[in-house]
């Protein structure tokens, strides 16, 4: 009965048998009647189920906050939506109403929506190089007429350069390896250090697939500058692993770490190794500070 718990008070729930699915579909009607944040609840969920049964790299569109948010792959939204806003992966508590927040690989912006969501005056600085998701991104916070969010659509790295970048359509888009053949694109990319420099951060999202050790390394040192971190870790098949350089930065730079694996992990390495986009692994990597 867990999804009936996160609605409605305790009170109101009945502990049945697992097996009695006509009693459960009974109180499901019922509820839905009765109860209207439940049907609210129903009808968003089946909204993000839907999510699941477009196309990859397929754009459309779907309810959130109240307004119709769009999306370039459907089932890539349906993960990050989830990992957002059910599970909350970014919630933080500010000193003040107004924090500072950076999010490094913005995509279509759901993460924005989310800051927002919680921090209605939070200043935001996103960046998407992908021009096609950085369009989409801007257009949703056009949607929610959102201020004091900036875009820029450059990628970051460790110098003021132009970069090759594989543009995957959805949420994997990186700077190119070098065996990208296709659908890739030229892309500027910034450092990251003059925006740690300006003021401090209350909160440091990275999800750059591939790049937040080289980005970090370039401005280690001012990394104090910065409250809390979330980093999101991609090791590629055949390409050396940096994780433990990137453990070891962020520890130097004073903060306790805390690590999950949001999708990307596999059962039985020694046997199987289980890959996406090139990639062999993922880990959300938590920076706070004591």
């Amino acid at each position: 009965m867990r999804f009936m718990g996160e609605v409605l008070p305790k009170k109101y729930l009945i502990e049945y048998p697992s097996n009695m699915n006509i009693v459960r579909l009974l109180l499901h009607k019922y509820r839905t009647i009765r109860y209207p944040e439940y049907r609210q609840k129903h009808a968003l969920d089946k909204e993000y189920r839907k999510l699941l049964t477009y196309p990859r790299y397929q754009s459309g569109t779907f309810e959130l906050m109240g307004k119709l948010v769009k999306f370039v792959d459907g089932p890539s939204c349906h993960f990050i939506h989830k990992e957002i806003f059910k599970e909350e992966i970014y919630r933080f508590e500010a000193t003040t109403d107004k924090p500072f927040i950076i999010d490094a690989g913005a995509n279509i912006g759901l993460g924005v929506l989310y800051f927002k969501k919680i921090y209605p005056q939070a200043e935001i600085l996103a960046f998407e190089p992908d021009k096609t998701v950085s369009n989409v991104l801007l257009e949703n916070i056009r949607t929610f007429s959102f201020s004091n969010v900036t875009v820029i659509d450059k990628a970051l790295w460790n110098e003021n350069t132009t970069l090759r970048f594989h543009s995957e359509g959805a949420d994997a888009g990186r700077v190119s390896t070098g065996s990208d053949s296709e659908n890739v694109i030229e892309v500027h990319a910034v450092r990251l250090r003059p925006y740690l420099q300006q003021r401090r951060v209350d909160f440091l999202k990275m999800d750059i697939e591939g790049a937040e050790t080289t980005v970090l390394k370039d401005c280690a040192d001012l990394l104090g500058n910065v409250d809390r971190i979330f980093v999101e870790y991609h090791s590629f098949v055949g390409k050396e692993q940096s994780l433990p350089e990137l453990l070891a930065l962020l520890k130097d730079s004073g903060f306790r770490l805390s690590i999950s694996s949001p999708g990307l992990s596999s059962k039985s390495p020694f046997m199987k190794r289980d890959t996406y986009a090139g990639m062999d692994m993922q880990l959300n990597i938590y920076g706070f500070r004591n």
